[in-house]
């Protein structure tokens, strides 16, 4: 059980590790600003249509690209917020304390770690794990 990469033993208790790596707040922020790029490619029929009517308003050129660059900027933004909130709620691993028997759990997010529970409260663990092998003639 020690050498098993999914389960560590400490002194208090015994974590069952989903995802390994860095995590907090500032690699959450970090990591969900490339993601946050295709936020403004998604909604660009929206941004599209505001510049298209304005267009056929009569608006000049120069007054079309910069509200377009401002709404494209505030979905950029908005897109990053909402990545890194969605990031920071993904579960890291599940902690069981004490070692031997646990009568308690947590969850531990990449935002930090959730309040104890106890063992009682579980219902259901199910872990898929899926594995991709080549096969003859895959490239």
């Amino acid at each position: 059980m020690a050498t098993d990469p999914l389960l560590r033993q400490g002194p208090d208790s015994t974590d069952l590790v989903l995802r390994a790596g860095p995590a907090g707040p500032a690699w959450n922020v970090l990591t969900s600003a490339g993601s946050a790029l295709f936020t403004p490619l998604v909604l660009g029929v929206p941004t599209l249509l505001v510049a298209f009517w304005m267009a056929l308003a009569g608006v000049r050129a120069s007054t079309v690209f910069v509200v377009v660059g401002v709404i494209a900027g505030l979905e950029y933004l908005l897109g990053w917020l909402a990545l890194a909130f969605f990031q920071a709620r993904h579960i890291l691993r599940v902690e069981f304390a004490p070692t031997g028997v646990p009568a308690s759990l947590r969850l531990v997010r990449a935002a930090g770690p959730d309040d104890w529970l106890p063992v009682d409260t579980l219902r259901e663990v199910r872990l898929t794990h899926e594995v991709v092998e080549p096969y003859q003639g895959a490239q």
